[in-house]
């Protein structure tokens, strides 16, 4: 069921977007919006009632979180049903289905690849086992984490940071965890904003959202945010946090230059904006100071193991503001206690025998080949990459649609991520695709699906569909 729902306004005084979602709310309580009826699109609605695509997609926005509407990417905003199932409606992470039975190469996300890791947790794992004793039966502490955050720090030295201690740390289970973390430790109130680039890694939106935060999008360039579009959203919006991938932008792979860094720093003490700093994906080498270096009284520095030694360790860290050690800590144990024991020792065993530092080198220099080759048969392309990210960024020539490529490229057998997938319900979503380095697969059946992408963009559709 559709509708051509056009509501009244004018009883509903203050901003816009506040108005539009409180007609949302009322029509779907009186029961002039069914269940299961879709809504007007973003731009048909915003084109009935004169104003900005925007303004509507922020009261789509705030009648979803609030459970009134449910949007799914490709088939529009619907009225929830009065009895929505508990929890959340769509998985952040897809399983990857590459071999077996399937014959489809999963280029969406980036797959690390095995240069030794088997064999560093087998010899992990059985030092473990000969010094499991007293401790193994208790709830795991923070002060026993010591040695493990000890040399996370150590792990960072490569990094400009500004000055760190072991007390500045808080460990998690992965990146997405500190996530959360950060979240609770920052926000507050009934209705938090969360700022995020416009185009973004989606689990800053999941996690803002199992927060009950608006979450609300800020234009980017080449070089990242731009801090006059930051500034306004500060104004208009009184934001809390602010979510930016500095090194490797997610999924465009920019790198932000230092005055860049450093106009975003000066905003977010003006506006006293707490900074997410998303590292997980950092370049090989860095000689950028981190945006941890140039705010550290408000920057929470985000890393894990996930993309250079193993995503099944489920091991991440925050690098807190300067102060907020213990806070951060504090807001773990509310939420896991500790680490895992099983978890934390064998960390703690990669680091202290130099098996992580070993790994990171090979698996880099693996994912350089690898992407190297990703390159170079793509380079006759509209093609944004970067060295030491294994991802790139890949422009659609005249007469691709993203949504279309994906579907072809499906059917081809090669699973690629469209940009709508990084862009908020009715942002702004280039006419491109996010292409991943794949560590695990043998290097002839990379090469043959990097090989039918190239096929696909060589030759597009005659006509587009209608």
């Amino acid at each position: 069921m559709d509708t051509n729902w056009k509501p009244d306004l004018a009883a509903f005084p203050g901003p816009k977007y506040q108005g539009l979602s409180r007609a949302l709310r009322e029509a779907i309580r009186a029961g002039h919006l069914p269940a299961g009826t879709q809504l007007p699109t973003v731009r048909d609605l915003a084109w009935r009632l004169n104003m900005t695509p925007g303004t509507v997609a922020r009261a789509y926005a705030l009648a979803t979180q609030e459970g009134l509407l449910e949007a799914t990417v490709g088939r529009g905003t619907f009225v929830a049903s009065t009895s929505p199932r508990l929890g959340p409606t769509q998985p952040l992470y897809t399983e990857r289905v590459s071999g077996g039975t399937t014959g489809l190469v999963d280029l969406r996300p980036p797959q690390v690849p095995e240069v030794g890791q088997t064999e560093a947790f087998r010899t992990a794992l059985r030092a473990m086992a000969e010094t499991t004793g007293q401790g193994w039966l208790d709830y795991t502490s923070q002060r026993a984490e010591l040695p493990l955050r000890t040399e996370i720090v150590r792990w960072l030295g490569d990094r400009i940071l500004g000055p760190i201690g072991p007390d500045d740390v808080a460990l998690t289970h992965g990146g997405q965890n500190a996530i959360g973390l950060i979240f609770d430790c920052c926000l507050r109130g009934d209705r938090p904003v969360v700022l995020i680039e416009e185009l973004a890694y989606p689990g800053f939106r999941s996690a803002a959202r199992a927060a009950r935060a608006e979450v609300v999008g800020v234009e980017i360039d080449r070089h990242g945010v731009v801090p006059e579009a930051l500034e306004a959203a500060c104004r208009r919006h009184g934001p809390q946090v602010l979510c930016l991938t500095t090194e490797a932008q997610n999924p465009t792979t920019g790198r932000m230059p230092l005055e860049r860094r450093a106009d975003l720093a000066r905003i977010a003490r003006a506006f006293d904006l707490q900074i997410l700093e998303d590292d997980c994906y950092s370049v090989a080498e860095s000689n950028i100071p981190s945006l941890r270096a140039l705010a550290p009284e408000r920057v929470w520095h985000v890393g894990g193991l996930s993309k250079t030694i193993s995503a099944a360790l489920r091991f991440g860290y925050v690098v807190c503001p300067a102060g907020m050690g213990e806070a951060g800590r504090l807001a773990a144990q509310h939420g896991y206690f500790a680490l895992s024991r099983p978890v934390s020792d064998l960390c703690l065993h990669l680091f202290r025998t130099g098996a992580a530092e070993t790994i990171r080198a090979r698996a880099q220099a693996e994912f350089a080949q690898r992407l190297q080759a990703l390159v170079n048969r793509l380079g006759a392309f509209d093609l944004a990459w970067q060295p030491g990210v294994p991802f790139v960024w890949l422009g659609l020539p005249r007469g691709w649609r993203a949504s279309a490529f994906t579907r072809a490229a499906e059917a081809a057998g090669v699973l690629v991520r469209p940009a709508d997938e990084y862009a908020l319900v009715g942002g702004r979503a280039p006419n491109a695709v996010r292409i991943a380095v794949a560590g695990n697969l043998p290097e002839e059946v990379y090469a043959d699906a990097i090989d039918r992408l190239v096929k696909l963009l060589a030759n597009p559709p005659g006509d587009l569909a209608v």
